[in-house]
């Protein structure tokens, strides 16, 4: 998507409050940004339009939720074709315990985040992604623990543009 607006200092302040809390209300919103709600509004919306904003969500816990296994797996392709590098992202796509794929550049083709309610579960799962079409290997990392989560933009080293 291109972007074609020019944040200012008032836009870096609204994503930063939004991106600390997406339940914020608009008057709220507005008060803590310094401007008035309506012209708060517009420009949340004008931001969300141009693609800075790309959505709300709650984050969730997973070990709260009985995902107590989290593993990285590094996947390695047999072929580079862009079909076959697509027939594999769709692949991904439809499964539930893949929470984030990124391809890459170098000897792994993608790593994927998964997340597992146990081992036994994550292995079968691995057994599955080993027989799908063109995967040479899968290499897997368990993830002893997570020593920063920091889903957020680092929008303190963003210059405001204009």
């Amino acid at each position: 998507m291109s972007v074609s607006k020019s944040l200012d200092e008032i836009d870096l302040k609204i994503l930063s409050e939004i991106q600390a809390d997406g339940r914020i209300t608009n008057v709220e919103l507005a008060k803590r940004v310094g401007i008035s709600p309506p012209p708060c509004l517009r420009r949340v919306r004008t931001l969300e339009e141009e693609g800075y904003i790309t959505g709300y969500r709650g984050l969730l816990n997973p070990s709260s939720l009985g995902f107590d296994v989290t593993v990285f797996a590094s996947v390695h392709l047999s072929s580079q074709a862009d079909a076959d590098l697509r027939a594999f992202e769709e692949f991904v796509r439809h499964e539930p315990l893949v929470r984030e794929c990124w391809m890459l550049s170098g000897e792994i083709d993608f790593i994927l985040k998964c997340v597992a309610p146990d081992m036994a579960t994550f292995q079968n799962f691995v057994s599955h992604l080993t027989a799908a079409p063109h995967v040479r290997n899968v290499r897997t990392s368990l993830v002893l623990h997570n020593s920063k989560d920091a889903p957020d933009v680092p929008l303190e080293l963003k210059v405001p543009q204009g």
